[in-house]
């Protein structure tokens, strides 16, 4: 319909400039405009007397718009109207017809798999025509670019694992830099496993004008199919944790059905619950706590069951590591006072294998009482004054003792035992604590997640009920039990506490966990807060040892709390040596990027380092590679390095300084192949209708592109030649002259003034 009104394809429009042949200048036409519009004005003017009163109105203006549009449209024809458009030389380009021949491209749609139809749509005469005008180079791309003579070709090759349309147009433009490419025609489904098509190449197609129209295959809904998008997990953990993944996913086809979202271990399950789906195409989101057990490289399979009719079940489960850990964590605990939440926190950690919790307790005005101590002289002068002291321990808790106990050297030292160091920091409510203690007044005060109240007496020794906020019924701290609804009622019926404080107000950025009713009032119990490299906490209450012995015997709400606030003081704390990989899961492509961050003893970069990556991997395979300097982060250094098999790595870093080692980390990743085509299975009409429009393409549906081969020439591109199109011949004018003098006369005997 377009070309039958308009004589042209739509490209000639997007992709020409609009001229005027006529011989008389352009400002001619603009006063002859002028002069019809005020000629036309003036006319109906001296009429309206002698008019119908009805018409004296917004209905003369309509009448001279459609006369003024009459005039116009007929002036502009006599300065002959014409598009100026480049169309490429017949049989002087090239026409480069890319077919994606990934796995994803063999899911069968409509009877009939997406690489078949592909194939069908260019040998139904697309092909044909374009052989016609064009020289036609054929390719198939998945991982790579690779050149075939004929369709045929694709139907005996065995589809790739994974697609990467950028890296195959990178590849197309590099190869083909000095021929005359006139375009790109690229048959996809849009399943790009690389992460979408990088600016660099998109820049250089338009910098070179050649335009790549997209052809979109497979639906772009799948009418039934749930699909788990993510599972964030820590990727490291201490032995016998309590974790948290928060596994997102979606589905079509299956709102309000049940399902049974798992976590194993190999075989193993370590956590089930079931789970309610969301409305269709809802990104959905859903928490499930599980132990870590024994320390050791674990492969973690978060996976909904597959349900009745349900069409792509490959795509029901992620895969992801976690390395859990078994090395101790110390905790240093300064208590100012004999007090039952000493005794009760000591207890609460006592069982556990992988934190020690060394307390000094002031007994007296100068006398201290220390416990969990490793060696006799450990804490015998009193709190650490010196950085390799305090930086021993991996966490601080301090309670119900004065900023003032501190001295100026030994506050520095925690501020940097925390923004250094990056250890973790709890204080806790008392009498001699926070505001009535003088730390909102102390040096210590931009440690702290609230700005505390400046005036004493916050400390009340009075009943308080407790509350988790929205955040911390979902908190790894705070979860007593998985189902956050439920967790929030058991924290109701906790005991009531026998003392609280006043921490005023919750700085920007930290979060409260947890809530006290006191009377009518609400106040922050538990505020946590990242700080540096660290993290901090203020938990104010002294009085918690009465979840433990207003309750059974048997229930281990206290210990579950204490431990697992620890837990998340300390696990965290980085060593000397911290190694990273940007994913733990490599799909379908080996290139990994290791960084370390290397510390001396007093924890600062340490820029002169010597870094190595010693690499396990599968078949007994093994590399050793050295990491360079960043110039831009001192102490940080780099590497990158290709996994060439699929399978698990394991990988040390050490580093050393002279013949003095310095530390090492361990970490671990897998390459698996064949899994990402597995994922986002429906057409990526958004990366193709992308790709087109940045480059000056066009996407097309397969059934539109008979079209394709008189619009492909109108091209920038390759070997081209200026040419000049008639517009005042178009059906489309005669129709609107038509059109303009009908609405009038239509109008003129609607009002009675014909």
């Amino acid at each position: 319909m377009f070309e039958f009104l308009f004589k042209y394809p739509r490209a000639v429009f997007s992709k020409g400039e609009f001229v005027l042949l006529g011989a008389w200048p352009k400002w001619v036409l603009a006063i002859f405009l002028f002069a019809a519009a005020g000629g036309l004005a003036w006319l109906i003017r001296t009429r309206l007397p002698q008019a119908s009163p009805h018409v004296r109105n917004w209905k003369a203006g309509a009448i001279w718009l459609l006369q003024f549009a009459m005039a116009a449209l007929l002036l502009i024809l006599l300065w002959q109207p014409a598009i100026l458009v480049a169309e490429l030389r017949p049989q002087q380009n090239i026409i480069a017809i890319l077919v994606d021949d990934s796995r994803s491209m063999a899911i069968s749609d409509n009877g009939a798999t997406r690489e078949s139809q592909a194939v069908k749509t260019l040998e139904s005469g697309v092909l044909d025509e374009l052989q016609k005008k064009f020289q036609i180079r054929l390719y198939r791309v998945d991982g790579r670019l690779a050149r075939i003579a004929k369709l045929d070709e694709l139907k005996t090759a065995t589809p790739a694992p994974a697609t990467r349309i950028g890296d195959g147009l990178k590849q197309l433009a590099g190869e083909a830099a000095d021929l005359p490419i006139g375009a790109v025609v690229l048959l996809s489904d849009g399943d790009d496993n690389s992460g979408g098509i990088d600016l660099e190449t998109i820049s250089t197609f338009r910098s070179r004008r050649i335009p790549v129209h997209t052809v979109g295959f497979g639906l772009e809904q799948s009418p039934h199919d749930v699909e788990v998008d993510d599972a964030i997990v820590p990727p490291r953990a201490l032995a016998d944790s309590r974790l948290a993944a928060k596994v997102s996913f979606h589905q079509r086809g299956y709102a309000g059905q049940k399902a049974m979202l798992t976590v194993r271990d190999s075989d193993k399950a370590l956590a089930a619950r079931e789970i309610t789906l969301a409305s269709d195409g809802q990104i959905q989101n859903e928490t499930l706590l599980f132990n870590a057990g024994p320390a050791g490289s674990k492969t973690l399979q978060f996976t909904i069951d597959p349900l009745p009719g349900e069409e792509n079940r490959a795509n029901n489960g992620v895969t992801r590591l976690v390395n859990v850990e078994s090395s101790k964590r110390r905790i240093l605990y300064v208590e100012g006072e004999p007090r039952w939440e000493y005794k009760f926190i000591r207890r609460a950690e006592q069982d556990d294998r992988i934190l020690t919790v060394v307390s000094m307790l002031r007994t007296s005005e100068n006398k201290i009482y220390r416990q969990g101590i490793s060696d006799p002289k450990e804490l015998a002068d009193g709190f650490p004054s010196r950085v390799e002291e305090l930086f021993d321990y991996q966490a601080l808790i301090v309670g119900s003792v004065e900023a003032s106990y501190f001295t100026a050297a030994q506050q520095e030292l925690i501020q940097q035992f925390v923004d250094r160091r990056g250890g973790g920091l709890l204080l806790l409510g008392g009498r001699a604590s926070l505001g009535d203690g003088g730390w909102g007044v102390s040096s210590l005060a931009d440690l702290l997640p609230v700005v505390l109240p400046n005036k004493k007496g916050t400390f009340h020794r009075d009943p308080a009920t407790v509350e988790l906020s929205p955040v911390g019924a979902d908190n790894i701290i705070t979860r007593l039990v998985e189902d956050p609804a439920r967790n929030a009622e058991r924290w109701k019926k906790l005991p009531y506490l026998m003392d609280y404080q006043e921490v005023g107000t919750p700085k920007p950025g930290a979060v409260v966990l947890a809530e006290m009713n006191v009377g009518s009032r609400k106040l922050p119990l538990l505020i946590t807060q990242n700080y540096g490299r660290g993290r901090t906490a203020v938990l104010a209450t002294g009085g918690t040892w009465r979840w433990q012995m207003s309750q059974p015997l048997e229930d281990q709400t206290h210990e579950e709390f204490w431990q697992q606030l620890l837990r998340w003081l300390a696990t965290d704390t980085p060593g000397r040596v911290v190694a990273s990989v940007p994913s733990q899961m490599l799909f379908d492509d080996g290139r990994v990027r290791f960084s370390a961050e290397v510390r001396d003893k007093n924890y600062l970069p340490a820029a002169d380092a010597h870094v190595e990556a010693h690499i396990l991997g599968p078949g007994g395979a093994a590399a050793q590679i050295e990491l360079t300097p960043d110039p831009n982060a001192p102490g940080t250094f780099h590497t990158e390095w290709n996994a060439d098999q699929p399978g698990s790595y394991l990988t040390e870093v050490t580093a050393a300084r002279a013949n003095e080692e310095m530390g090492r980390d361990v970490l671990t990743f897998t390459r698996m192949d064949g899994v990402a085509e597995n994922f986002h299975t429906e057409q990526n009409r958004e990366l193709l209708e992308k790709l087109s429009l940045q480059t000056g393409g066009r996407y097309w549906k397969p059934e539109e592109l008979s079209k394709l081969p008189s619009e492909i020439s109108y091209s920038e591109a390759g070997i081209t030649v200026r040419d000049t199109k008639d517009l005042w011949n178009m059906p489309v004018i005669f129709f609107l002259i038509l059109l303009l003098r009908s609405s009038e006369w239509l109008l003129r005997r609607k009002w009675g003034v014909v």
